[in-house]
């Protein structure tokens, strides 16, 4: 039982208990860790087949955890037929013998491990997890824009003065006809020619990828992604068995030589860019280096996956075409959404490829789930033909400076030379250095103690001491704070290696 450490037995009213020490270091989820030890006390007969363990109150109090934290424990013995509940009666160990007389229940704990589809990194279950229990986080782990920017007076006036007259059954499998409508005039605007018939609607920017990977790769295949990058938090690309090179940013993306270098060495069949304000370091692929990376990936026949969520976010000016803007070959598929620009749970997203693509990932894609919504499709269209749109945007951009420069200025006084980082004009994130030798673990459980979340740059495929700092979320009186508690968390993690 690697991480979890007896220190003493004890009685209580419950009989025979246990108290213990948890690991919190490890990646080991806390509930599994409890039910990990109490698996093996009943299989040492430390509980016997009958009797009782303590009530979930006492349990949680003897270890400092939530209540939540051991009813999820109990739920994994139940699920391995280990353990009884009985209303009233609290939990008991089963009466079959326990290791060979089968029990009813599946092991529900074995086919949730066995599955192809990978879990989430353990930080980012470690995120979500204190984000729920814990109500008063601040929360710039979050690349969701907080309510107040999301357009929703003008979603209402939408929905009161225009009717819904659309058919309710299964849509267009590409997506809603007049909503790729509007959303190839909302392209053109940004350079980009895209006919509704080479756009599919999806649930999001993930949905695309999830489908790219899936259906036009296969297991074994290369891929490179940029180093670091957002894609290293989605385990689908392990799940679905490619093989990672990694491309690294510098201050003006990434460097076009090593595209043709991974190809030499590895057959690389795709690369995934995020050349405006890329996730997470905030950095912009330069003119000069979009166009060399065109020439070199249409020379070499490599497609590119063009992950497009911040261009319209841009402070000041419009930002550096797009690659798709600027693709004269047909070689990049290009992913956007509404999450970064107007509300994230309208869960509408776009993918813009050759009609032969987008036919194969909307017959994927049907098989899933039949198509999307009609009803937030149909807003999603009103939306981006409303005069009132680009207002929408001029408002998002200026809070975003302003979110911006408000993180900025907490970080500079209670960071001073501390904490390095680079502004860039757009984005939603910082992204931010230590100059203290730091864990990425500690450093995030003293801020969550604290009340405060963030990603740590490990996440991204960073080294230590990296760390994702969103200001989308948080209110703009929340900055100061969460960044104080962030300052008190990292004195508190170099504390405790003296």
């Amino acid at each position: 039982m690697n991480g979890i450490i007896r220190i003493r037995q004890i009685d209580n009213e419950r009989g025979v208990g246990m108290t213990w020490k948890l690991d919190r270091t490890l990646k080991t989820p806390v509930y599994l860790q409890i039910a990990e030890l109490l698996e093996r006390s009943i299989a040492s007969g430390e509980y016997p087949p009958g009797s009782p363990l303590p009530s979930e109150r006492k349990l949680a109090e003897q270890l400092g955890v939530n209540r939540s934290t051991i009813v999820q424990a109990y739920a994994e013995l139940r699920s391995a037929g280990l353990v009884e509940s009985k209303v009233g009666s609290g939990t008991t160990v089963s009466r079959s013998k326990w290791g060979i007389s089968p029990s009813h229940t599946p092991n529900w704990r074995q086919y949730a491990e066995g599955g192809s589809f990978l879990p989430n990194l353990p930080f980012m279950r470690r995120i979500r997890s204190s984000m729920r229990h814990h109500g008063q986080m601040i929360d710039m782990a979050s690349g969701e824009l907080a309510e107040p920017l999301f357009p929703s007076g003008l979603l209402q006036s939408i929905m009161q003065e225009q009717p819904f007259t659309e058919p309710l059954g299964y849509d267009h499998p590409q997506g809603n006809p007049q909503l790729r409508v509007e959303l190839s005039a909302f392209l053109r605007k940004q350079g980009i020619a895209a006919p509704e018939a080479s756009i599919l609607v999806t649930s999001g920017s993930q949905q695309s990828l999830y489908l790219i990977t899936q259906c036009l790769l296969a297991p074994g295949d290369a891929v490179a992604i940029e180093d670091p990058s957002y894609c290293y938090s989605l385990p689908m690309f392990q799940s679905a068995g490619l093989r990672i090179c990694r491309l690294p940013v510098h201050h003006d993306g990434i460097d076009p030589d090593d595209i043709a270098r991974l190809y030499r060495e590895h057959r690389i069949r795709m690369l995934f860019l995020n050349p405006n304000y890329q996730n997470p370091t905030g950095t912009s692929l330069s003119m000069e280096k979009r166009q060399r990376v065109l020439a070199i990936a249409a020379e070499l026949r490599i497609p590119i996956v063009e992950d497009d969520p911040f261009s319209l976010t841009s402070f000041h000016h419009q930002a550096l075409p797009s690659l798709k803007a600027l693709d004269k070959e047909d070689i990049v598929l290009y992913i956007g959404s509404l999450s970064k620009i107007a509300a994230s749970g309208l869960r509408i997203g776009w993918l813009v490829a050759p009609q032969t693509v987008v036919s194969r990932l909307a017959d994927a894609r049907q098989q899933m789930d039949f198509g999307l919504s009609i009803l937030p499709q149909w807003l999603a269209g009103r939306l981006l033909a409303s005069n009132e749109f680009p207002l929408h945007l001029q408002m998002l951009r200026k809070a975003l400076e302003a979110k911006q420069q408000r993180m900025i200025g907490a970080l500079e006084h209670y960071f001073s030379e501390k904490l390095a980082f680079t502004a860039h004009p757009g984005g939603l994130n910082l992204w931010c250095k230590s100059k203290e030798n730091i864990s990425d673990h500690r450093l995030l459980e003293e801020s969550i103690q604290r009340g405060l979340v963030f990603v740590p740059g490990s996440v991204y495929g960073s080294e230590e001491g990296f760390i994702r700092l969103s200001y989308a979320r948080p209110e703009p009186e929340q900055m100061e704070i969460g960044i104080e508690r962030l300052a008190a968390a990292l004195r508190a993690s170099l504390a405790s290696k003296s």
